[in-house]
C-alpha cells in the first residue's frame, strides 16, 4: 500500500510538471503571444516581422505534440489511480497559473518583449524590448508616430 501512495505522489508531481513545461507554454502562446503580435500588427504592419507567427506556431505545435505523447503514455500504461493522480496534478498546476495567462501580467509582457524583440525591425524599439524598458518602448513608438496600443494599459502610466 505504501508503494502505491509513493507512485501516486510521484505521478501527481509528474502531472504538475507536464502541465508546467508544456501546458503553461501552450497557454502563454495562445493567450499572450498571439494577442500581442496581433496588437503590434494592428498598430503598424511593419512593427513586427511575419516570422513571429511562424515562431509561435512552431512552439504551439511542439507543445501540443509533447502534451499528446505524455498523455498517451500515461493513459496507456498507468492504472486508474495513477491516471487520476496525474491529471489532478495537472489540474492543480492549471489552477495555480490560470490567472497569469494574460498580457496584462508584467512578467508575461516582459517575457514577450524578451522573446520577440528579434522580430522587430526598428533598432531602438528592438533594444528597448530586449531590455524590457517599457518607458523607452513608449518613447520610441511616439517618435515613430505610432500609438502605444500594444502595451497593456496598466503599463502606460
Amino acid at each position: 500500500m505504501e508503494i502505491k501512495i509513493m507512485y501516486a505522489a510521484g505521478i501527481f508531481f509528474a502531472g504538475w510538471l507536464w502541465f508546467f513545461f508544456f501546458g503553461r507554454q501552450l497557454c502563454w502562446n495562445i493567450f499572450t503571444a498571439y494577442p500581442l503580435i496581433a496588437k503590434m500588427r494592428k498598430t503598424d504592419k511593419e512593427l513586427i516581422a511575419p516570422s513571429a507567427n511562424n515562431f509561435t506556431l512552431i512552439s504551439v505545435i511542439v507543445c501540443c505534440v509533447m502534451l499528446a505523447i505524455v498523455a498517451f503514455i500515461v493513459i496507456r500504461f498507468c492504472k486508474l489511480y495513477l491516471l487520476i493522480s496525474f491529471f489532478v496534478g495537472a489540474a492543480l498546476a492549471l489552477g495555480m497559473y490560470i490567472n497569469r495567462f494574460t498580457p496584462e501580467t508584467r512578467s508575461n509582457f516582459e517575457g514577450f518583449c524578451f522573446s520577440y524583440y528579434r522580430f522587430v525591425p526598428d533598432d531602438e524599439l528592438r533594444t528597448a524590448m530586449y531590455n524590457k524598458k517599457i518607458p523607452q518602448m513608449k518613447l520610441r513608438l511616439h517618435d515613430m508616430g505610432l500609438p502605444i496600443d500594444f502595451i497593456p494599459a496598466k503599463f502606460k502610466n
